[in-house]
């Protein structure tokens, strides 16, 4: 087959990877399309997957920067399916749905979020889109129809035992002269369905980090510009390294709904702050279900600090999480192989999964 798959971010690269890996080991062609996004293209490199950039400035948060660089994209991607001519498009993207259309080839969404968390990305990619593939307790409203379920997460793509060895002396240096260490993650609430929404500002951070130092050593990672006061924290450590590092957490605290999920597949005590808390089914399902995840909405920084202290002062936490992440691996599959069978033998894989569901227990 000849697969085009395109990357917007760097979560869609670990979503991806190992499936296209996968692929082309098996002998398929494949055309990976990306656009500029943060550390997307270094860690590209670093995989060893060749790729063609579509974006190379990358846009403004703005609704015109955005509607002008979709149509630079489709018409980037265009010209070069045209070329290529896949058999099928894959991404968690609007653009390949679009694409698809255009040349007349089926494309397949992947996506772990409600459709009412995410509805510009829905009302614009969804009605092009032959097939989307969701985890199995995520909404999908009216667009039911084209739905393939799953027993998964994106996560379990690359974090799965099967794809994912911690290795403890990648983590060591983090640790510096103290017994534990603690990542906190902030972003850039800049995106669409971003609007309104808020994080860990600016006094909380520090807050947080004054409260953790006295346990263990500190360290951040950022998508938005870090403030002087938290460069000292800043984690100095290879991008392709960072879920050894935490793996080996003792904590997770920010307000990146990615890395939450991160964490919790991972068996880190997690705790999300931002006002998305409550609303997606994934996150739900990890807090509620197998309690390995905390989300907290931002008009409730007390609940952050008394469940702060709650994790800080029990002495076997993690431990309790690794042991919950067992139960978790158990009942999901691994989603990279799933991916891989389903792209390949596509469209018999959907039709396969509509009528016997049950086929995905294979890649338990």
């Amino acid at each position: 087959m000849r697969i085009l798959a395109y990357m917007g971010h760097p979560a869609h690269f670990h979503l991806l990877k190992n499936a296209i890996l996968n692929l082309q080991k098996k002998g398929h062609e494949t055309l990976v399309l990306i656009q500029t996004k943060d550390i997307l293209e270094r860690l590209l490199k670093g995989a060893g997957i060749e790729y063609q950039n579509v974006l190379v400035e990358r846009r403004k948060d703005h609704p015109v920067s955005i509607a002008l660089s979709l149509l630079s994209k489709d018409w980037h991607m265009i010209k070069l399916a045209k070329k290529f001519k896949p058999d099928l498009l894959v991404g968690t993207s609007v653009e390949i749905t679009h694409v698809g259309k255009f040349i007349g080839r089926p494309s397949v969404v992947v996506n772990e979020d409600d459709w009412d968390y995410i509805p510009r990305f829905a009302n614009m990619g969804y009605p092009f889109a032959s097939t989307i593939l969701l985890p199995d307790n995520c909404r999908a409203g009216k667009w039911q129809h084209k739905v393939v379920n799953y027993r998964s997460y994106h996560e379990l793509a690359y974090l799965h035992p099967n794809h994912f060895v911690p290795d403890k002396t990648i983590a060591q240096p983090l640790y510096g002269d103290r017994d534990r260490y603690y990542i906190l993650r902030f972003v850039h609430l800049g995106g669409h369905h971003d609007e309104g929404k808020q994080g860990i500002h600016k006094e909380l951070g520090l807050r947080i980090v004054n409260r953790l130092e006295e346990y263990g050593k500190v360290h951040i990672t950022s998508e938005r510009e870090l403030e002087p006061e938290f460069e000292p924290y800043r984690i100095s450590i290879n991008p392709l390294d960072i879920h050894h590092a935490m793996y080996f957490a003792d904590m997770y605290i920010g307000d990146s709904q990615s890395m939450a999920m991160e964490a919790s597949v991972l068996g880190t005590p997690s705790i999300r702050f931002n006002d998305f808390a409550g609303d997606i089914s994934v996150l739900e399902e990890l807090e509620h279900t197998y309690h390995l995840a905390v989300g907290i909405r931002t008009a409730y920084p007390d609940k952050l600090f008394a469940k702060l202290e709650e994790y800080l002062t029990t002495p076997d936490i993690v431990p309790q999480f690794k042991q919950r992440r067992e139960r978790l691996v158990k009942e999901k599959i691994d989603y990279a192989a799933f991916l891989t069978w389903f792209l390949e033998n596509y469209p018999e894989s959907e039709r396969q999964m509509r009528e016997k569901p049950e086929l995905q227990n294979r890649f338990a």
